[in-house]
């Protein structure tokens, strides 16, 4: 699958992504990337958050693929309990915040810090940092088995954001590429 035949959703995490983040870097360079704006970057609730994935996806014109970051991994998993079947193509899922890091977030909802741990309804791949301070291995682990996740470990990679040293991602954007050719291949298996 092309990049140029989806609808690709960046959807950010807590404060959103800035300016140097791969996830703005990504959206700037893929033609039909486009983000998914939050009314509050700041206060995430799980209606809320939730709703903007939905409303974005069921605009789209094309085979859906999201690109998360952060909270926006938990966001997507909250958005995929009100998602139909074949509604999105595939999710790349990267460096999650754990609930434990979620609610230590001060303007935190209750309701987002909770984390769904129910099989996503289409293909995933999630990929963590064995030093991320928001979220250790072994959670990121749990979270890819309760979502149905391939799990890719990142090394030592931090939070993968830009504070990390991850604003352009070279090595992300080709594990993207991986992916994207693997939901090719399931495309075509499934006519």
């Amino acid at each position: 699958m092309k990049t140029s035949d989806t609808d690709i959703l960046i959807v950010p995490g807590w404060s959103g992504s800035g300016p140097d983040h791969w996830q703005s870097r990504w959206e700037a360079k893929l033609p039909t990337a486009r983000r998914v704006e939050q009314e509050d970057w700041y206060k995430p609730t799980r209606d809320g958050w939730a709703d903007r994935i939905v409303t974005a996806v069921r605009a789209a014109t094309r085979p859906v693929v999201i690109v998360a970051h952060s909270a926006g991994c938990s966001a997507v998993a909250h958005a995929a309990e009100h998602l139909k079947p074949h509604e999105v193509t595939g999710a790349f899922l990267v460096a999650p915040a754990s609930e434990r890091a979620k609610r230590a977030i001060p303007g935190m909802a209750d309701d987002f810090a909770s984390i769904p741990h129910k099989a996503l309804p289409f293909r995933s791949v999630l990929i963590a940092s064995a030093t991320d301070p928001y979220c250790t291995q072994d959670e990121a682990r749990a979270l890819a088995e309760a979502w149905g996740s391939e799990f890719v470990d990142a090394g030592d990679s931090g939070h993968l954001n830009t504070e990390s040293g991850h604003g352009p991602w070279p090595d992300g954007l080709l594990r993207f590429a991986g992916f994207m050719k693997g939901l090719s291949l399931i495309s075509t298996a499934s006519q």
